[in-house]
């Protein structure tokens, strides 16, 4: 049976902190919530707990989790970082930065996937932090949601997939940024985002001013992933999402299929939707991509319960966290960019005479995220 507790976010109920920190301590499952989104917590140094986690999400073994731990002496517990990172990771931590180091071997191989190496971060959220500090262990925890599907930013997203597999879920309302962690790989002297988050390149390069940006973090899958988010189709709805080429080409797009009958609905920023006759879930403005940040993984979900068959995407401007909109949105389509309606429909596997008018005789109508 799943149990749902509501803490402040802010201020969290101790005995609420204490009851899932007893239910990590006894390899069990805690949903709770981070500064990113929620996640399915069970104790890092337990191999049998680890693997209760990738058997309730359907998470394929050789994705590796993320390790979360509450202060520097929990950093040097489960990993080896060399002494040059601690002073720019004092900049960072707490907060949404994952960094890929050489593991220690107290880490189990269910936690690291067989790696050599371990993804560990320190959460900027009250409940995860007091959480790690009850279970007096780290917490490995990746997104409390069924593998594949969009992250979990509500503890009703984690209800709608873990019900019944996860002991407890600590609700503590929306997290503050809606998508995933930077991760960083560190190796040497040398820095790399292979996948990107809110804290941005532009940010981390002023610490780190050799810092690469790998072609993983623009959406490419690796053979073998050393961190989440790597290899596998994530983020995804359960019906067909198309990437318009640009924000001109999403507006003709979505006049083609209207124009022919075809129920759709786009998910766009506040200014594009006003040029759009279709259904839209507007994801937030052009001017504030943490708006659409936040938004993202909620307006896919959104989306997934609509009528509509397939939906269309407004691509985003890449700088800034704007390349992490556009890694979670290029996964979410399978990688997918559209530049007309008989691809959509090909590949969507639409017949545009099969479905009710959602052109002229449809006004337009804005779905809130």
């Amino acid at each position: 049976m799943t149990v749902i507790i509501k803490v402040d976010p802010l201020n969290p109920e101790p005995w609420g902190v204490r009851f899932g920190a007893r239910i990590i301590a006894g390899g069990g499952l805690v949903a709770f919530p981070t500064e990113t989104v929620y996640g399915l917590g069970a104790n890092a140094l337990d191999g049998s707990a680890a693997r209760r986690v990738f058997n309730a999400k359907g998470r394929p073994v050789d994705n590796p989790l993320i390790v979360h731990v509450s202060s520097f002496d929990g950093l040097r517990s489960v990993a080896e970082p060399p002494p040059w990172l601690l002073e720019p990771l004092r900049k960072f931590w707490p907060g949404p930065l994952t960094v890929v180091l050489p593991r220690k071997k107290v880490v189990p191989d269910e936690v690291t996937a067989g790696l050599d190496t371990v993804a560990v971060r320190m959460p900027a959220h009250p409940v995860a932090l007091r959480l790690i500090d009850e279970s007096r262990v780290p917490i490995a925890a990746p997104s409390a949601n069924t593998s594949t599907k969009p992250s979990p930013t509500r503890a009703e997203h984690v209800v709608e997939d873990l019900w019944g597999k996860v002991d407890l879920v600590l609700d503590g309302g929306e997290t503050f940024f809606g998508v995933e962690s930077t991760i960083l790989k560190v190796e040497d002297s040398r820095v790399t985002v292979i996948r990107p988050g809110p804290y941005t390149p532009e940010e981390l390069s002023k610490l780190f001013p050799k810092l690469e940006v790998s072609i993983y973090a623009r959406g490419v899958a690796a053979d073998r992933p050393i961190a989440p988010g790597m290899k596998y189709k994530h983020y995804a709805p359960t019906k067909p999402l198309f990437m318009a080429a640009d924000q001109s080409v999403l507006v003709q797009l979505s006049r083609e299929l209207s124009m022919r009958g075809v129920n759709h609905v786009v998910l766009c920023s506040r200014e594009t939707s006003a040029y759009i006759g279709a259904p839209t879930i507007v994801l937030g403005s052009r001017g504030d991509l943490y708006e659409v940040a936040k938004n993202l993984f909620h307006a896919l979900r959104v989306f997934d319960r609509r009528t509509e068959p397939l939906g269309l995407v407004e691509p985003f401007n890449e700088s800034g966290v704007g390349l992490a909109v556009m890694n979670r949105l290029r996964k979410a389509c399978g990688g997918t960019v559209v530049k007309d309606a008989d691809q959509v429909l090909r590949e969507g596997g639409i017949s545009g005479s099969t479905h009710p008018l959602s052109g002229s005789k449809a006004r337009h109508q804005e779905i809130r995220a």
